[in-house]
């Protein structure tokens, strides 16, 4: 992202377990606002999109298309996908392989666009992703959190952007790891935008009851910030 974090970390003294889901488009700032919002929260912070990458990054490995369903469920059958937190962060591991740099690439980007709309990843998924959010006290970051996942989430935000804005967010994000052109960036990006919002399952969009923010012209304290007294409204209700 381009935007800084110039607060210094606090950790809220929250008691109250909520689950809270982020969905958006890529480049919106989900990754980075979904962080920091969990630490101010003292939650877990589950980074849904990294298991799509991780299912794309394994059928490109095994040679399965990523249209084909069938293919792809019996590929899931023995996969083991999980997290975990380390000196470096939080990692993807796929059958105890940690994967988490390999899958940061705009072609898992596409290909995880691809799988997900499969529907026996989804089914797969799915199962992953509520088992994770079972106790709660969790940020969810994705693209239908809030929609499919949890529909009774207890906070939804749907955080979005220009396409210029995200566009040179995800540029600045690639540099030194692809050598793709801003224009080329804003092309795939583009293209991802157009898969996953059209899909048959599951589309991009935000949930009926999810706060939306536009993020295009302020920083992401300002964004952490609005999201919290959302947060502290809902920690407040009986």
């Amino acid at each position: 992202m381009s935007f800084p974090s110039v607060y210094p970390p606090k950790q809220l003294q929250v008691t109250k377990k909520l689950l809270v889901t982020i969905d958006g488009p890529a480049g919106a700032g989900k990754t980075t606002v979904s962080r920091a919002l969990a630490d101010r929260l003292g939650y877990r912070y589950i980074d849904t999109g990294a298991l799509y990458r991780g299912v794309a990054y394994h059928a490109k490995k095994r040679g399965v298309p990523p249209g084909d369903d069938v293919a792809l469920a019996r590929m899931l059958e023995d996969l083991r996908l999980g997290f975990q937190r380390t000196e470096k962060g939080l990692r993807l591991t796929a059958d105890g392989e940690d994967i988490t740099d390999r899958i940061r690439t705009p072609e898992m980007s596409m290909l995880a666009s691809s799988v997900s709309a499969q529907p026996a990843v989804r089914a797969f998924l799915l199962q992953v992703q509520r088992e994770l959010g079972r106790e709660k006290a969790a940020v969810f970051e994705g693209r239908d959190m809030g929609t499919v996942v949890f529909p009774a989430a207890d906070v939804k935000f749907f955080l979005s952007a220009s396409e210029e804005t995200r566009a040179k967010r995800r540029f600045a994000e690639l540099q030194g790891q692809s050598p793709a052109s801003l224009e080329e960036v804003e092309r795939d990006m583009r293209r991802r935008d157009e898969q996953d919002s059209t899909r048959a399952i599951a589309p991009l969009q935000p949930a009926a009851d999810a706060i939306r923010i536009d993020s295009s012209a302020i920083s992401i304290d300002r964004v952490v910030e609005l999201m919290l007294g959302h947060i502290t409204a809902a920690l407040e209700r009986p």
